[in-house]
């Protein structure tokens, strides 16, 4: 074939891991990423003809993330920030690219009632993420979270849904509602403080999970991603996906027992999966700056 052409393509060193130490007095902080970095650009002569003069190595990207890490990491999002200006700007024929960073929380190991000066232990359930994604001229930032676990033991029920002959499910007004939350959000700017913005939605995704009823887990993450965007006008959409932690009641009648919601067996699979994106009016539903995101989000 000599029609073939060349597709939308990337290239770049996958999960460099890296952990900051910060040791400028005796009480350390610590940051510890994930950080992948793909570039795109004109690469169309490596793919061709086995030309490299454009391809920057993977190995230099790696190290360029860790000679970055020299200067302070901050927020994974101004990092990845600076990793992308700093490849775009370096070398011309690099148009754009990914970059992604998951940040893993540390909390200092209480002793005698105080947090420790150098010692820790791994903190939270969920992980912190953050992607960046430059197309010529347009940055885009996408801040999240992956793995935040939740539960609410009662004010959750499933009524109403169709029904046929393969339908065993029980309606209920009553029932545990559980989930490990990933969450992205889109900005439509980044003249932000994105761990202060960070830390506030993730404080308004667990109130709004908790505040109301649920008719279904798709009316709470409607009900967590208007809280959202409600306080942070700077946020333009809102991803979620969401496998339903199924919590069934044990039959305990066998053994002459009742069991009015006490005792149940929590499924692992399989699960309902739940994934949706809201966004403001007038925002773009297709963004590019999702591309290369696995999965809905």
């Amino acid at each position: 074939m000599t029609d073939i052409i060349l597709g939308k393509n990337q290239y770049g060193k996958a999960e460099v891991r890296v952990v900051r130490v910060t040791r400028d007095t005796a009480r350390h902080e610590i940051e510890d990423l994930n950080v992948t970095s793909q570039l795109r650009g004109d690469f169309a002569s490596a793919h061709f003809d086995g030309n490299n003069e454009n391809v920057v190595a993977t190995d230099t990207q790696k190290n360029t993330v860790y000679a970055f890490a020299k200067d302070g990491v901050g927020s994974p999002e101004e990092f990845l920030l600076r990793l992308g200006r700093h490849f775009t700007g370096e070398f011309d024929w690099v148009t754009g690219g990914r970059w992604e960073a998951e940040q893993y929380t540390w909390e200092r190991i209480p002793v005698a009632g105080e947090g420790h000066d150098h010692s820790f232990v791994r903190g939270g359930t969920e992980t912190r993420t953050a992607l960046v994604q430059i197309d010529g001229e347009e940055t885009t930032v996408i801040a999240g979270l992956k793995d935040l676990k939740v539960l609410k033991s009662t004010e959750s029920g499933f009524v109403g849904y169709p029904k046929d002959r393969y339908t065993t499910l029980q309606e209920t007004t009553d029932r545990i509602l559980a989930t490990s939350v990933t969450a992205k959000w889109r900005y439509g700017h980044n003249d932000i403080d994105f761990n202060e913005v960070y830390a506030d939605v993730r404080r308004i995704l667990l109130e709004a999970f908790t505040a109301n009823y649920s008719y279904a887990l798709q009316n709470t993450l409607h009900d967590m991603a208007a809280a959202v965007l409600e306080a942070h006008p700077e946020i333009e959409e809102v991803r979620f996906s969401t496998p339903n932690s199924h919590h069934f009641v044990v039959d305990l009648s066998p053994f002459g027992l009742e069991n009015p919601n006490e005792v149940f067996y929590a499924a692992d699979r399989p699960y309902g999966l739940i994934e949706a994106s809201f966004l403001r009016d007038g925002a773009d539903a297709d963004h590019r700056a999702w591309d290369g995101v696995a999965g809905f989000c």
